[in-house]
């Protein structure tokens, strides 16, 4: 085993004082969040409260959240081989290589932290050998240009120099720091046509050697997206105008790319191709929006694009597709002018210059044509978004698909994770706090109902046979109601009719964490209204799972999921029989990453079949 020295610590909280506690008078105030009391300690702490200590204390739950966020500074050299705590390898696992991207690095070495969003991209590789029933593990930062020139490899010693979207910055410059677009590639990542490309939501996609994990540098996906025409296509209007004013400051001085590759692409396993959408930079402060869809085949060979120019100001994370449809919600801002003076000034993170716009009760979803050459006469205004009876902040889908029924009549249904206009905080997602420069658990574990909160809900779409919305409707998961994300399917279902969804939640059962991080994998039986969980043990938490296809049955496969121990500052890869969820031998096997190499939460995975 080799690897290069290693330091963890939690990202730097100064000082705080204790806040006194305040006895609550009972306030009728349904439609405000309240955060769950969570006190902050005097000192500062380096160790993690033993674990014989009362896991509802506030102390303990605001370091086992700090924990969660710990700083791994240093990547291995060669794969190690991990070593199995619990169970075996299966004989029937497939051999393959889970990748899982996320932030590394929250702090620097001159009093600068970061929102985890702008941490940069730590890559992980779990490689599974079926012959030797092994599985090695190998882990490098992603060479991006900001962490070229933000780290010292020498010394090993880091300078935050880019402010990046969601952060302010202590140590480095604030006022006329032009260095906003902070490509960090830490969103998610794909294996497809051979190549291993990190995502991030405002740029290019880094393209990484998949055996040692070096990177290899930016690889251009969206200059194959302009379309020829584009002032032809359509006729020039005021926001056509304020768009070409904005481009010289955004690209020129912000030194913005024209496109944003969103992070998240969808894999259409009927024709085997890839499903990617990018929007304009300035879009974010139009509104309007110019998306562009591509598809590619098994080889990386572009196939197919389309453009589309929605009259609408949105901002969008996730997306889904159908067999005919493309489909966005639309998560409404507007630009803020107080937040926008503050940003440019170095004084709050950049994206306070938007904020929601939660001036209408219905969320409106754009139903585009993927193939419109083959609609034989029938195709609605996609221009005219359906309005959906219900206002929800969009987060992550887990599936879609269409049914087709006899008459005519068109059918689509879809399952996401989704939260309210109340709660969502662009700029204290994780609860982060730049002016204090720590992780505030209580903004993820809000008092006010599950409904504000990320969780599982289903929507239905039916269209007659002209196209004309006959119903939607949008329901949270009636037999779970509890604070969920990440919502997966077996990928061989992506598009078509499936049955079964998992997602990462809790059970609320710590009252001091109730809902964030979560620590429970929930199986959802979309048929039979059944759920079935499996949860980690106390002051362990887990992150997106991600399934293992083996069969031809649903649910016929594995499911791989990362448990952060923080109270010991352990991580374990766990491999899970789905078919077993709710049982007592769920675990198939657990294998434990060296303490040393421990690493923080991570964000999206994708599973690569040898």
């Amino acid at each position: 085993m080799q690897a290069k020295p290693l330091h963890t610590f939690p990202t730097h909280i100064p000082q705080p004082r204790r806040q006194n506690p305040v006895q609550q008078k009972s306030l009728s105030l349904p439609t405000i969040p309240r955060a769950i009391s969570i006190s902050v300690p005097d000192t500062r702490v380096t160790i993690p409260a033993p674990p014989s200590i009362d896991i509802d204390d506030s102390i303990t739950a605001f370091w086992d959240y700090q924990f969660l966020f710990v700083s791994q500074r240093y990547e291995t050299t060669q794969p190690i081989t991990l070593r199995i705590v619990d169970g075996s390898i299966p004989t029937d696992f497939p051999s393959g290589t889970y990748y899982l991207t996320g932030p590394g690095l929250f702090a620097d070495d001159h009093g600068s932290t970061v929102h985890p969003l702008d941490g940069h991209g730590y890559l992980r590789a779990f490689t599974i050998d079926n012959v030797n029933k092994k599985v090695k593990y190998m882990a490098k930062y992603i060479k991006t240009e900001a962490q070229v020139e933000e780290h010292d490899p020498k010394t090993n010693t880091w300078r935050f120099t880019h402010r990046g979207p969601f952060s302010v910055l202590k140590g480095g410059r604030k006022v006329g720091n032009t260095k906003v677009m902070k490509n960090v590639a830490n969103t998610s990542v794909l294996r497809w046509g051979e190549k291993l490309l990190c995502m991030w939501e405002g740029g290019d996609p880094y393209e990484i050697e998949s055996r040692t994990l070096d990177t290899i540098g930016r690889y251009n996906m969206m200059d194959e997206c302009d379309l020829e025409g584009y002032d032809k296509k359509y006729d020039v209007d005021i926001w056509e105008v304020a768009a070409r004013l904005l481009k010289p400051l955004l690209y020129g001085v912000f030194k913005m790319p024209p496109r944003r590759l969103l992070s998240h692409y969808k894999v259409d396993s009927r024709r085997n191709r890839l499903l990617t959408v990018s929007c304009n930079a300035e879009d974010m402060l139009l509104p309007r929006s110019n998306f562009i869809f591509s598809e590619y085949d098994s080889n990386f060979k572009l196939v197919q694009k389309q453009e589309f120019k929605i009259p609408d100001h949105m901002m969008i994370h996730d997306w889904a597709f159908t067999d005919t449809h493309y489909i966005i919600f639309a998560n409404r801002i507007k630009l803020d002018v107080l937040g926008s003076m503050e940003a440019v000034c170095g004084i709050s993170p950049m994206i306070s210059a938007l904020k929601l716009n939660p001036s209408k009760s219905t969320s409106p979803i754009y139903l585009l044509p993927r193939f419109p050459n083959k609609s034989k006469g029938k195709e609605r205004d996609w221009r005219v978004p359906i309005e959906a009876p219900s206002q929800l902040w969009l987060i992550h889908v887990g599936n879609a698909f269409e049914i087709n029924h006899a008459n005519g009549n068109l059918e689509i249904q879809i399952v996401a994770s989704a939260c309210s206009y109340q709660w969502f905080n662009f700029r204290k997602l994780f609860g982060y706090d730049w002016q204090n420069h720590k992780l505030d658990p209580s903004m993820m574990n809000i008092k006010g109902g599950n409904e504000l909160l990320p969780h599982i809900i289903q929507v239905s779409i039916k269209l007659d046979s002209d196209y004309n919305c006959q119903e939607c409707n949008v329901k949270p998961m009636q037999n779970w109601k509890k604070s969920s994300d990440f919502p997966i399917i077996n990928p061989s279902f992506s598009g078509k009719k499936n049955r079964y969804l998992y997602a990462a939640t809790t059970l609320g059962s710590r009252k001091t964490l109730p809902s964030f991080p979560f620590d429970t994998v929930v199986k959802l039986d979309l048929v039979n209204d059944c759920v079935q969980t499996w949860t980690v043990e106390s002051r362990r938490f887990i992150g997106e799972p991600i399934f293992v296809p083996k069969g031809h049955d649903e649910d016929d496969g594995y499911l791989l999921v990362v448990e952060y121990a923080v109270s010991m500052q352990r991580c374990y890869l766990v491999i899970l029989n789905p078919k077993r969820i709710g049982l007592t031998n769920a675990v198939v096997a657990r294998l434990e990453i060296p303490r040393h190499l421990n690493f923080p939460m991570g964000f999206h995975g994708f599973w690569a079949a040898k």
